[in-house]
Formats: C-alpha cells, structure tokens, sequence
C-alpha cells in the first residue's frame, strides 16, 4: 500500500470529531462483558476474588482503551477500519464468554483471544500503514504486545498462583507500555503527536462507556429482581439499585462531564490529559461494577444477615466511583470539590456500623452519601458562576 493509500484510512483535520454509531455499537459489547465481571467477583467475594476482577477489568480495559482510540485517528467509515472494530467486538464477547471460568477451565480461550486481539489490531495497522511515518507507531505496539502475549499464554497454560503471577505481569507490561509510550530499541518513543488528542472525540467516548457501565448496573439489577420475585423488601432494593444509578450519573455528568472535552482542548498537553481522564474513567467503572456486585447481594438478600465482604462491596462500590470521579475533576479543573473527600469519609465511617443493620439499611445508607454529594453540587452551581475548567499545567 502506497503513502497516499495508507493516508486515505486517516481522518482528516476537518473531519467531525463525534463518535460515530460503529463506536456505540461496539460498546454495546461491554455491557455483556462488565457483567461477566461483576458475575466473576460474586463468585468469590475474598481478596483473592477481588485481585482476579481487577486483572481482568484492567485487560478488558486496555483491549477497548486500544480499540477506542483507533478511530480518533483513522476514519471510521472506511470498510477496513469498520472490520477491524468488529472483529475486535467479536473477541471481546468470545473473553467475556470465558470470563467466569478464566482462571480454571477457560483461560486459555481468555488469553488466547485478547492476544489475538492486541497483536492483530497492530499488524492489520502495520500493513495498512506501509510507508506512512505513523507505521512506526504501529510497529512500536506490535512489540510491546508481543511480549506481553508471553506471560498471557504462559499464564494459561499453568494454574493457581502461577497464572495469577504471569498474568499479573502481562497486564502490568501493557500499562507501562502506554505510560510510556511504547519505547522500542531503533523506534524510540511514540512522540505526543500520535498519541490520541481529539478532545470532543475522546471526551465522547469516555461519557459512552460511562453509560454503558451505568447500562450493566441497571442489566445486573433487573435480572436479579426477576429471577428472585417481586417481594417487597426485594422490590424496595431494587429501586435503591436504581436510585444509585441515577445519582452516579448526576454525580459523574455534573460539570466535569460536561466540560471534558473543553478542558482536554484547552490543556497544554492534550494528549496527557486524556489519558488521564481514561485512568480516572477505569477507577470510576470499577466503582460501577463493584455497585452491580452489591446490588445482586441486596436484592436477593434484602433482610439477611449482613457479611464483611457483602458491606465492603456495597459501601466500596461507591466509594470508588467518587475516587475516580475526583481524579477525573481534578483533571479538568485542578481542584477537588469538599463534598467528594467527605464522602468518602462519611462511607468508611458508616462501614462499622452497617454489620449490624440488614444489607438493605447498608444500600439505603450508601445511596444516601450519594445523595448529599449530588445536592452538594446542585447547592453549589446555584450559588456561583458556571467554571470554566482550569487542566492543571
């Protein structure tokens, strides 16, 4: 493929920055997939369980961090960029499909397609771009993936903590090569102009998969009332479940969600911040999935008697939710509003208390805190100017 074949794939500099409908309908797939997760922590609520959801979401992630950032780039309606997104839709159901047996029967069909997935989307990516300077990008990934696919393969073929430890470390080496920027012997680093920039585009993208995690919160919620029965204890946990969601929209949409794209625009370093609004945005959707956990616990047990791990998922879930969503406001205004830190403090003191009470009276009492930082934001828009966001330098 010539220089001029290869530039054709790419958007062009006044081209709309939007999502477009291949993006939304490639996140669809990760309602299923974020289920799955959830699914994976309620089976095995100890630390061990937490530490295998949280390599898995950091792999799931990094898979659609990788996908997403494809079309900021290249232009989404040419058919080779519209397969290549739906292939990757394709692989990523085939994990999720694996998710709950990763780490016992089906952890190889888990590693295998998340290899094929990374490694593949840097070659399609590498020959498509043959002779174009951005090949070298390409190149970069492709070897940082490759040697991450060692320990991914490795970990699936061995059990227990083995797999546990090189899986461990295939996630840990894919994150270093992004904080890093991919640095390769004869390629150097991947310069900051590569690195995905498009502040409306990204800021869009990031408020999608947000309410796409919100969408498994709501799926797991529902699911869990209908298969236990419209009891009224049930139906009231069922309605909290949906309280919460509404107030971690309000929560999250409230100013730093609406301004995102403004301040990514504004910041010095665009491409800095939108990775960093992309690691605030990976917290805040563990929070989402750690609250589906305890929303399946409080509908099927709204009165029962309450455990250790069922308070810690159903107060921690919100609790990382506001640690992202601090994160992600400092990002865009460089500074953290009071009622974010208070909180969270509010949760933790509440943790002691709420093993005595049913986990119904835990959930009303989370979603409570969520409600007093949802009227502290409404209370301050009210009695101040609109912010401009302000990135930190």
């Amino acid at each position: 493929m010539t220089t001029s074949r290869a530039s054709r794939l790419l958007r062009k500099p006044g081209d709309p920055q939007r999502a477009t409908f291949l993006e939304l309908f490639f996140d669809l797939a990760f309602v299923y997939v974020l289920s799955q997760l959830s699914q994976v922590l309620s089976q095995d609520l100890t630390w061990r369980g937490a530490f295998h959801t949280l390599v898995l979401l950091l792999a799931v992630w990094w898979v659609w961090c990788s996908t997403a950032t494809v079309p900021d780039r290249f232009d989404p309606q040419r058919p080779a960029i519209q397969l290549l997104v739906i292939a990757t839709l394709v692989g990523s159901l085939v994990m999720a499909v694996a998710l709950p047996e990763v780490f016992g029967a089906q952890g190889l069909v888990f590693a295998g397609a998340y290899v094929v997935l990374q490694v593949g989307r840097s070659l399609v990516l590498l020959v498509a771009l043959r002779g174009h300077e951005l090949q070298r990008g390409a190149l970069r990934t492709l070897v940082w993936f490759a040697v991450s696919a060692v320990p991914w393969v490795a970990g699936a073929l061995v059990h227990g903590t083995a797999r546990e430890a090189l899986w461990t470390l295939a996630v840990a080496i894919d994150y270093l090569g992004g904080k890093l920027r991919y640095p390769t012997p004869g390629l150097g680093r991947s310069p900051s102009s590569e690195l995905p920039s498009a502040a409306e585009h990204l800021a869009e993208r990031h408020r999608q998969f947000f309410i796409i995690a919100l969408g498994e919160l709501i799926l797991v919620s529902a699911s869990t009332l209908g298969g236990e029965g419209f009891a009224p204890y049930r139906t009231t946990a069922f309605v909290v479940s949906i309280a919460t969601t509404v107030l971690l929209w309000r929560i999250y949409l409230y100013r730093a969600g609406e301004l995102s794209a403004a301040a990514i625009a504004g910041s010095a370093d665009p491409a800095r911040l939108g990775l960093s609004a992309f690691y605030a945005h990976l917290v805040m959707v563990a929070g989402v999935v750690v609250t589906a956990v305890g929303a399946k616990l409080v509908i099927a047990h709204p009165s029962g008697h309450p455990e250790t791990a069922w308070i810690a998922v159903i107060l921690g879930g919100p609790a990382l939710f506001l640690v992202g969503r601090s994160r992600f406001e400092y990002a865009v205004f460089a500074r953290v509003s009071h009622d974010r830190p208070i909180g969270l403090i509010a949760l933790a003191a509440l943790a002691p208390v709420m093993l005595l009470v049913p986990p119904l009276v835990a959930a009303l009492a989370a979603t409570a805190v969520l409600a007093g930082v949802a009227i502290a934001d409404t209370t301050h828009a009210r009695g101040h100017e609109p912010e401009l966001p302000s990135p930190p330098g």
